[in-house]
């Protein structure tokens, strides 16, 4: 973790660059260093913030106030601080202490509202830690008129309004409390001197929670973990210890990677793909996920698995093409620092973290690590696995076809379009979030902004599924076109890349066609946005038939449009 004088050098560095966002930041304490650590955090990962920040004290006077600078900054993103010590002060004041959650929730509502009205930004709150004031001693957890009581209440109102809302994103501190001790993480000099409400070496964990919530806001996740086995999910070598010799059960060092994989199987279920590339034979390698009773992850668990006597960097290279996603959302796990270097040195797009060399420090690293940010969470995440498991079996079947005309056909592809519907909500706003590479604007949405398109009626709405013989790939295509005149202008065109070079484009530009017509639309107008992630769309409109013109937007003519042949019976 870099210090504050680091993120303040790489502050400054940055003020020279062109920006990347706009953010807002207002709080009831001082800010202006927590600004300044925003800025060098965000700077670290390779995004420039241009940053306003409101005077000291000044929430409700810039949310209440569409003119205030807060909102001409016109920012993607607005930060709000609201500090464990205002709370108290109002909870002081408050006579019905019994009802402070309820009504301390309900204003934060309206601040809520406020900072969204601003279209499309996203609002990011930092959380309150859980200060006992020490009134009611040890029965302060349980009394409905205690601080603590009343602060646990009103982060869970908070919590389950977030969620619901989509666009509102809590930073949950509390970890951070309790990992420096309230003694480090707050300063109570610097408080009652400065109105600084987190220690500065706290301050720049504060930061870093904030830069890694933007950045993955902005695209930029983690979709999958390569594991190593010998040393890593286990402890011993398969190959020379057999099943029973290896590390894995209740007893010692065995427990400490049985919780590792309890954790990788909750972000299986989360929807991160695994995967295992191990140097080893691979029916030794399987062996543990099909026998050994305390393997918690089992095979159906990994989507690729990949063992043999190649180097490492080589079968990643393989897992990323069986995949299709892009080197910088995966992240590989071994143990031996010479394989972690290798991967590091040829593919140094992939995350590889320095492991402890201790295998009972594994797992509070991963906890620690930041890696698994989450940008939102949809309704297929469980079935992430399985999808990406019969995708090998299509690789593999595609190899025994001379002709991929011939393999396009015998994969007897269904496919099925619609307008958004509420049910799917969750999952066309995680695609938006989590979708880079085929993404032809890359304009993120939350879930909240996807209902709101769904029910304008300037907007025209189609998701698209797909399945094969192999099986259900679910939800792979979002399109959203806005109404100008006799014009539908693509305002979002992405595909999930899992189901590229299946004429799945030409697909969604057949039933766009059919829908704009219907309606009394003549052209389609769209336009590429490039990014460093989504250089292989680039030339996807003058495939697909559009004209390019000379503002660089590109022109189809539906009228004259002749659908494109595809493999995909409709549904």
């Amino acid at each position: 973790m870099a210090s504050f004088l680091e993120l303040k050098k790489a502050a400054k560095k940055a003020s020279d660059q062109p920006e990347d966002i706009r953010i807002s930041l207002a709080g009831d304490c001082a800010t202006q260093h927590l600004v300044t650590a925003i800025k060098g955090a965000l700077s670290l990962k390779g995004i420039n913030a241009d940053i306003y920040e409101a005077e000291y004290d000044s929430v409700s006077a810039e949310l209440f106030d569409l003119g205030s600078g807060l909102f001409l900054h016109e920012p993607q993103f607005i930060i709000l601080i609201l500090c464990i010590e205002k709370l108290y002060d109002a909870y002081c004041r408050e006579e019905d202490k019994e009802n402070f959650a309820l009504r301390h929730f309900e204003e934060i509502k309206v601040f809520w509202d406020k900072a969204l009205s601003l279209k499309d930004a996203k609002l990011i709150q930092t959380g309150f830690t859980e200060d006992d004031d020490g009134v009611y001693g040890s029965l302060s957890g349980m009394l409905p008129a205690s601080f603590l009581y009343q602060t646990r209440k009103l982060k869970s109102l908070l919590a389950d309004e977030a969620l619901k809302r989509g666009n509102v994103h809590i930073l949950e501190i509390q970890g951070l409390l309790e990992k420096f001790g309230r003694s480090v993480f707050k300063d109570d000099k610097l408080w009652y001197a400065a109105r600084l409400p987190y220690s500065m070496e706290a301050l720049p964990e504060v930061a870093e929670l904030a830069a890694r919530k933007i950045s993955v806001l902005k695209g930029n996740v983690k979709k999958c973990v390569i594991l190593d086995l010998d040393g890593t999910l286990w402890g011993g070598v398969i190959g020379d210890d057999g099943l029973s010799g290896i590390e894995l059960g209740e007893l010692g060092t065995g427990r400490a990677y049985k919780d590792v994989q309890r954790f990788l199987k909750e972000l299986k279920n989360r929807g991160i793909i695994l995967a295992v590339c191990s140097k080893n034979d691979e029916d030794k390698a399987m062996e543990p996920f099909i026998k050994h009773p305390d393997m918690v992850l089992k095979s159906d668990d990994i989507a690729c698995f990949i063992a043999n006597w190649e180097d490492k960097a080589s079968n990643i290279k393989k897992i990323q093409e069986i995949l299709n996603i892009g080197f910088d959302s995966m992240v590989f796990l071994d143990d031996n620092p010479f394989e972690r270097e290798l991967v590091r040195s040829f593919l140094p797009e992939v995350t590889v973290p320095e492991l402890p060399e201790d295998p009972a420090l594994y797992l509070s690293f991963l906890k620690q690590s930041g890696l698994f940010e989450a940008a939102g969470y949809g309704g297929e995440n469980e079935s992430r696995t399985r999808q990406y498991r019969e995708e090998t079996l299509r690789v593999k079947e595609r190899d025994n076809f001379k002709d991929y005309d011939e393999y396009l056909e015998s994969l007897d592809m269904e496919g099925y379009a619609a307008a958004f519907d509420d049910f799917n909500i969750p999952r066309i706003s995680e695609l938006t979030l989590r979708s880079n590479q085929f993404n032809l604007r890359t304009v993120r949405y939350s879930a909240e902004d996807i209902r709101r398109i769904a029910e304008e009626p300037s907007y025209i709405t189609l998701y698209f599924k797909l399945k094969d013989r192999f099986g259900d790939h679910g939800l792979i295509s979002v399109m959203i076109m806005k109404k100008e005149e006799d014009t539908l202008f693509i305002d979002t065109l992405l595909m999930s890349c899992r189901v590229l070079k299946r004429g799945v484009e030409s697909f969604i530009l057949n039933k766009a066609v059919e829908t704009g017509k219907k309606v009394g639309f003549k052209y389609l107008k769209g336009e590429y946005i490039p990014t460093k992630k989504n250089g292989m769309v680039k030339d996807l409109y003058e495939s697909l038939g559009f004209e390019k013109k000379e503002d660089g937007s590109f022109i189809l003519d539906m009228e004259s449009y002749i659908p494109r042949q595809v493999h995909i019976r409709e549904v």
